[in-house]
């Protein structure tokens, strides 16, 4: 990839994380088509596309005329999602976007610049450090790792293959948070030697369910991926 098309797309990916939520980078997306022009689309993968991911293929879809960015491809393990998704893609951008439901055949696919990452929790470190392997950009929801480790692997992949990753921590950037911070870091209650968080949410129980086959849409070992004892089939 040359340093202009690799230009687009940070810039790109900069302005799109304000749509999720997330700092922009320097560059928006005015500038870069003001100074390089926009005639390069920058292709894009949502993988996990039904909750939170859903979220995300409107986003991106909604860069399709001002930015230049495009949903190629929509990749979720759960077939039966695809036909709303595609819909709700198509009529944004103009253009429906592929599918895909194992997430190694989109980071093959030469063409997708970047990924979207908003599967199950056990997938996030895998899914991004493959994808940052495979040349790609990603952002990543939160949270980013199951551990300490799999987040150090995953800023090691980052640099090691000169990928961007942004995890989804909006927390981060809200206003009221940030001057909150500044005012601890700068001495504000004295020195801090310990910090405690808790966080309450009322939500329904899942229920148990019994065993039973997975549904016939469903592929089951690629949703398992890395929570399968370390084996994921082919």
């Amino acid at each position: 990839m040359n340093k202009r098309r690799s230009f687009i797309k940070k810039a790109a990916l900069g302005t799109t994380a304000i749509g999720l939520g997330v700092p922009a980078m320097a560059m928006s997306a005015k500038s870069y088509r003001r100074i390089m022009g926009a005639n390069e689309r920058i292709n894009m993968c949502v993988i996990g596309v039904r909750g939170q991911g859903y979220g995300h293929l409107r986003q991106w879809a909604s860069l399709s005329k001002d930015d230049n960015v495009m949903v190629k491809t929509i990749c979720d393990v759960d077939e039966s999602l695809w036909a709303e998704r595609i819909k709700a893609v198509g009529d944004i951008q103009g253009s429906d976007p592929a599918t895909e439901f194992d997430m190694r055949r989109v980071f093959d696919d030469q063409d997708i610049d970047a990924v979207s990452i908003a599967a199950p929790n056990h997938w996030h470190a895998l899914a991004t450090i493959w994808a940052v392997q495979a040349g790609k950009d990603v952002y990543v929801e939160k949270p980013c790792a199951h551990n300490v480790f799999e987040g150090r692997k995953m800023i090691e992949a980052a640099r090691k293959y000169d990928k961007i990753v942004q995890v989804g921590f909006q927390n981060r950037s809200i206003d009221n948070v940030r001057k909150a911070m500044q005012f601890l870091h700068s001495g504000g209650i004295g020195d801090v030697y310990m910090a405690r968080g808790m966080c309450y949410k009322p939500r329904d129980s899942f229920g148990r369910s019994p065993d039973s086959d997975p549904p016939k849409d469903l592929h089951y070992d690629l949703w398992l991926g890395p929570a399968n004892g370390g084996h994921i089939m082919s």
